[in-house]
């Protein structure tokens, strides 16, 4: 893995969910169902799914990357599949490409054995220029 770990912060304690498991070019993040995750018909918001998918995926992307590249969220399509009401999140998220400069990943989000939506995503790598290299184009 090219970068540490953090403690949770930011949009990440806001939301509640966990990256529980990393590995090169994978990636696992875990999120226990609340009411504040609910949209007014009582299922799980997209956009708290969407989110696992994106966080899952830089996780995974972070996994591959040199000490001296970033990355940043080109294009991601979720597909949902099924609702969720209360349970656990589990995003599990792969690397399936790595280029120069994109990177293409996939995530499946479960809820137990049920598959709730599969996503497909693309980020863009480019230099850290706050790590002292590149000129973070």
């Amino acid at each position: 893995m090219a970068k540490e770990s953090r403690p949770p912060m930011g949009f990440q304690l806001l939301v509640g969910f966990d990256v529980t498991e990393r590995a090169e070019g994978f990636s696992r993040c875990e999120l226990e169902v609340e009411e504040k995750h609910l949209n007014p018909h009582g299922v799980v918001h997209g956009g708290v799914v969407y989110t696992l998918a994106d966080t899952g995926m830089g996780a995974a992307v972070y996994s591959v990357l040199e000490p001296h590249e970033s990355c940043a969220t080109i294009e991601l399509k979720v597909v949902y599949i099924a609702p969720v009401r209360a349970g656990r999140l589990v995003c599990e998220s792969r690397v399936i490409h790595r280029g120069r400069r994109v990177i293409a990943l996939e995530s499946e989000v479960r809820n137990g054995d049920r598959l709730a939506a599969k996503a497909l995503g693309t980020f863009a790598v480019f230099a850290d220029s706050s790590l002292g290299g590149g000129d973070g184009r």
